[in-house]
C-alpha cells in the first residue's frame, strides 16, 4: 500500500484516516526533513505545513506523486519543479481561515489599546494610563485587501463593531460583497480612507512588494496595517520610511522563513507573532482532516479538485470527473465485475466540450492498475491495449438533461446504461437502464436488484437483509414504464457479502443483482 510521510506537527486525524484505509503513514516532526525522506524513498505523498519542499527533497523520493500543504498558501513548495516532475500539489483552503481571521481581530484590538506594552509596563510596576491612551475600533473604516475565505471571515466577525468595511478584490462579485456588508473599491480608495488595513492576498509575481511607497503615500497618519498573509507582499524599506513619517502602526505574523533568529521587520513591527494565524487546535485538526481526505480521494478516485498546479481546463468542475468515475464503477459492479468489452459515453450541456477529461476517471474505475492522473490520451491507449471499444457519442441536444452524462458499458454481451448528474453539489444517479428519474445519491453501500415485477419480492429482499443483521437505511423501488420490471435499490449500513448477494438474487430470480460500495 502507498506510503505517506508527514514530517510536521499535525493533528493525528490525518494519519488515522489514512491508516484506516490501509496506507503506511510515517509521522515524524523531529527528524530533519531531508534525512527523513532519504530514509523512506518509497514515499508517494507528503503532507506538510510550513516545511520547504525543495527539488533536493523531491529528488530523493522517486515515487512521489502528491504533496499536500495543510493550509492555504503553498509558496514553500517549488511549483515549477513539481509540475515538471508530474507531482501534484494540493492545499486545504479554508481549513485555517477562522484562526487567521480571529488573529487579525486580536491584533487590531491589541494595537489600538496598547495591550502588549501596557502589560509589560504594569508587570514592571508602572501605571502609565496617560501613555497608553488608546482608540476604539467601533465606527472606524476597515480596508480588506483580498476578499477570499479569510477576508470574508474578517468582514463577518467585525460587522458587530459597526465598522465601515471597504474591500479590494477583482474577482469577488458586487452581489457577494453586498451579502457581506462590504463595499468593493479600488486600492487607491481603500488605502486613502481606511483606518485599519488588513492584507489577505497570496504572494506571487503580481503581488510581491505590492504594499510599497505608492500605496503607503495614500495612507492616513496613525493607520494600523496588519499582515497575516505573506511577508513578500510588503516592501519593508518603503514601510519603514512611511512609518517614521506617518507614525503608522504595523502588526506582523509572517516572515521570509519560519525559523528562530533575528527578523528584518523587527524595527518596524509594533506587534510581532511567530506565524500563529493557523496555530489553533481547531485549525490544526481541520487542516489535517482535510489533507487526509484529499489524499484518499486523490489516490482512490482520481479527484483533483484541490490540485493547485493541475493541467485542467478552465470551466470544468472536477466534481464531474468524480461522477464519471463512480458511474463507471457502478456499471462495472452491475456487470458482475466481468471483463469490459465496450464503453460508450454521452456528455450533455456544458460537459460536452470537456469529454476527453472524463476518460481517465472512467478508465481508472474499471482498471485498478491505471493511474487516474494520467492523461486522457494515455487512458484511451490503455483502453485500446486491453481490447475495450471506447466511443464518445454526439449527444442529442434536444434532450433536456442539463449537465449530465450517460455511460453505457458492456461485458459478455450484457449491457448496462447509467445516467448521472450533480444536484446541489451531490453526485446523483438519475437512470439505471430503463428506470428513469430515480435520483439516487452515489455514496455508501447500495444493493441493486432488478426483477420481474410481482407482489412479495421486495419483502423477500428486505427480510434477507434483516436476516443478515444488516440495517436498511433507505429504499428506492421504481418500476419501468411498462410496469413489467422493478428495480429495488437498498442503502445499508454495512456491505453484504458476495454470498449473501448471490443468495438474495437466487431467491427472487433476479435479472440483475449487485452490491456496490461507493465512498461517502
Amino acid at each position: 500500500m502507498k506510503t505517506v510521510l508527514i514530517p510536521t506537527k499535525l493533528d493525528k486525524v490525518a494519519a488515522n484516516l489514512l491508516t484506516q484505509k490501509g496506507y503506511t503513514v510515517i509521522q515524524d516532526a523531529e527528524t530533519d526533513l531531508l534525512a527523513l525522506c532519504k530514509a523512506h524513498p518509497e514515499t508517494e505523498a507528503l503532507i506538510v505545513r510550513s516545511e520547504k519542499v525543495t527539488p533536493e527533497i523531491m529528488d530523493v523520493l522517486p515515487n512521489l506523486r502528491a504533496v499536500v500543504r495543510a493550509g492555504a498558501g503553498y509558496n514553500t513548495i517549488d511549483i515549477k519543479y513539481v509540475r515538471r516532475n508530474n507531482i501534484d500539489v494540493m492545499n486545504t483552503p479554508g481549513a485555517n481561515s477562522n484562526g487567521v481571521a480571529e488573529e487579525v481581530i486580536g491584533m487590531m484590538l491589541a494595537a489600538s489599546r496598547f495591550m502588549i506594552p501596557a502589560d509589560i509596563d504594569t508587570r514592571a510596576g508602572g501605571w502609565s494610563k496617560k501613555k497608553f491612551m488608546g482608540h476604539e475600533i467601533t465606527g472606524k473604516t476597515l480596508g480588506i485587501v483580498g476578499l477570499g475565505n479569510i477576508g470574508q471571515l474578517v468582514a463577518r466577525r467585525l460587522s458587530g463593531f459597526d465598522m465601515k468595511i471597504l474591500a479590494y478584490d477583482p474577482i469577488v462579485s458586487k452581489a457577494r460583497a453586498e451579502e457581506l456588508g462590504v463595499e468593493l473599491v479600488d486600492l487607491h480608495t481603500l488605502f486613502t480612507n481606511a483606518d485599519y488595513i488588513t492584507l489577505h492576498i497570496p504572494e506571487n509575481n503580481e503581488t510581491r512588494g505590492m504594499l510599497n511607497k505608492s500605496l503607503l503615500d495614500l495612507v492616513k497618519p496613525g493607520a494600523v496595517i496588519i499582515n497575516c498573509a505573506r511577508a513578500g507582499i510588503v516592501n519593508e524599506d518603503d514601510l519603514r520610511a512611511a512609518k517614521t513619517e506617518k507614525k503608522l502602526v504595523y502588526c506582523n505574523d509572517v516572515y521570509s522563513a519560519d525559523v528562530p533568529g533575528p527578523k528584518s521587520i523587527a524595527d518596524v513591527a509594533d506587534i510581532m507573532l511567530p506565524h500563529l494565524g493557523a496555530n489553533t487546535s481547531e485549525a490544526n485538526f481541520n487542516a489535517a482532516k482535510r489533507a487526509g481526505e484529499e489524499l484518499i480521494e486523490y489516490f482512490e478516485q482520481g479527484i483533483t479538485k484541490f490540485v493547485v498546479n493541475k493541467d485542467l481546463p478552465d470551466g470544468l468542475d472536477p466534481i464531474y470527473q468524480r461522477l464519471a468515475n463512480r458511474l463507471s464503477a457502478t456499471a462495472k459492479a452491475l456487470l458482475g465485475g466481468k471483463e469490459i468489452s465496450a464503453i460508450r459515453c454521452s456528455y450533455y450541456g456544458a460537459l460536452k466540450p470537456f469529454a476527453k477529461w472524463f476518460t481517465a476517471p472512467i478508465c481508472a474505475a474499471i482498471s485498478d492498475s491505471f493511474d487516474p492522473h494520467q492523461s486522457p490520451e494515455e487512458a484511451v491507449n490503455r483502453l485500446k491495449e486491453t481490447g475495450v471499444l471506447f466511443e464518445v457519442r454526439d449527444p442529442d441536444e434536444k434532450k433536456p438533461y442539463g449537465n449530465s452524462m450517460t455511460i453505457d458499458m458492456e461485458a459478455n454481451g450484457v449491457k448496462v446504461s447509467l445516467r448521472g448528474t450533480v444536484t446541489e453539489n451531490t453526485l446523483t444517479l438519475s437512470r439505471v437502464n430503463d428506470f428513469n428519474h430515480i435520483y439516487l445519491l452515489m455514496s455508501g453501500n447500495l444493493l441493486f436488484v432488478e426483477y420481474v415485477d410481482r407482489p412479495g419480492v421486495l419483502a423477500k429482499i428486505t427480510a434477507a437483509v434483516a436476516d443478515a443483521q444488516i440495517n436498511i437505511e433507505d429504499i428506492h423501488a421504481p418500476r419501468d414504464a411498462e410496469g413489467k420490471r422493478s428495480l429495488a435499490v437498498l442503502y445499508t449500513d454495512r456491505a453484504l457479502s458476495a454470498a449473501q448477494v448471490a443468495a438474495i438474487g437466487k431467491s427472487v430470480d433476479a435479472r440483475l443483482i449487485a452490491g456496490v460500495h461507493l465512498p461517502a
